[in-house]
């Protein structure tokens, strides 16, 4: 008769769920970032193909100073907050937005983004807004929580805090 073997198998432990996310998010913006700034002589070029404006291209280097900018705005926050929580899909949504773009500029990175237009005296437009890839951005989704409305500072929104209903019954209220 031969001996029983008994296999241990040793229990790997994977980091906590959001423990992962946190650092999966991260990685994906540095290497985003990263692939940003190598790829920097070529985005006025690629602006121009993806959203078809030629100005991009005709204007290289006042585009690429204004990537520059534009870049470093969204190692600012933006990135992350997209990977996080538009990817990523928050779940803590608020019940309710109110108001309406003020075209203020504040939500376009500080009045940083590179397709950001002056139209007249503190009002902007996006240069970009009726293209299908603008969906896919943190632009799509703003706001999405108080905390956006927060950052940008933004004059157009608020969140309406519902008011908790309390049912009170019919016997109990006649007394």
């Amino acid at each position: 008769m031969q001996p029983q073997t008994i296999v241990a198998l040793k229990r790997t432990l994977l980091p906590e769920t959001a423990t992962f996310k946190k650092y999966l998010v991260r990685t994906l913006e540095l290497t985003l970032i990263g692939c940003m700034y190598l790829l920097l002589p070529l985005l006025p070029l690629l602006a121009s193909v993806a959203f078809l404006r030629g100005k991009y291209l005709v204007q290289y280097w006042r585009t690429l100073k204004k990537m520059v900018i534009h870049i470093k705005a969204l190692s600012e926050g933006p990135v992350h907050h997209y990977l996080q929580d538009v990817a990523g899909r928050q779940t803590s949504i608020p019940a309710e937005i109110r108001g309406d773009c003020t075209q203020c500029g504040n939500c376009c990175l500080d009045k940083r983004c590179v397709f950001l237009e002056k139209t007249a005296d503190e009002k902007y437009q996006c240069g970009i807004y009726h293209s299908p890839l603008r969906r896919f951005s943190n632009c799509g989704s703003f706001p999405l929580s108080a905390h956006d409305i927060e950052r940008y500072d933004c004059p157009g929104y608020v969140v309406v805090q519902e008011a908790p209903i309390h049912w009170v019954h019919r016997a109990a209220a006649s007394k």
